[in-house]
């Protein structure tokens, strides 16, 4: 008999392979990406997999989660150094155009889940919902400071920026998005 696996083995093939699932599904998309592609990239045997998730679908809501901490967290991160709120709220679209300069930007993967899965996954498209709007709340908090009733178009800039930058491979909507906030934000 087999000696039992420790937590933090399971904790490291899980991470494995999540890792290996985003990066598969971010560069070629989910439908695209079949389970024994995610087998041999994570190097985990498929009994395995279907362990830590019962199926695909939950394969993509995990590693959706997790890529929305790490997103948002690196987010708040770039921008909660900036003292000044409203420099703080330009640094959003600062942060936005070093991400759409990445080698392998594929635009957002939580548009892309939803363009991909759409309504067909509730499971998948709560999470793009809670994504989204995990992301909404960050900008109205940041907006909220500067005491400007501007939260929705600002956000909306973003997520056009993310998208159009997704669709044409070129950072540069991120510094025409951030313009057009400095506008509705006026002078300092």
């Amino acid at each position: 008999m087999p000696a039992p696996i420790s937590d933090e083995q399971n904790r490291l093939d899980r991470e494995a392979l999540l890792d290996a699932a985003e990066r598969l599904f971010y560069e070629r998309g989910i439908q695209a990406v079949g389970m024994d592609e995610i087998r041999a990239a994570s190097g985990l045997p498929l009994k395995r997999i279907y362990r830590f998730f019962a199926a695909k679908e939950d394969l993509v809501v995990a590693m959706l989660k997790r890529r929305d901490q790490r997103w948002r967290g690196n987010l708040a991160a770039h921008v909660e150094r900036v003292l000044d709120p409203r420099e703080r709220v330009l640094a959003i679209f600062d942060w936005l155009a070093e991400w759409f300069a990445e080698p392998g930007f594929r635009g957002c993967a939580w548009i892309n889940a939803y363009g991909e899965l759409g309504p067909s996954s509730e499971a998948v498209f709560a999470e793009v919902r809670s994504h989204k709007q995990g992301f909404h709340d960050q900008i109205a908090r940041w907006v909220h400071a500067i005491g400007l009733p501007v939260a929705e178009p600002v956000f909306l800039l973003a997520e056009g920026a993310i998208v159009t930058a997704g669709i044409s491979g070129d950072p540069t909507p991120a510094r025409h998005a951030r313009a057009a906030v400095a506008t509705l934000l006026g002078t300092p």
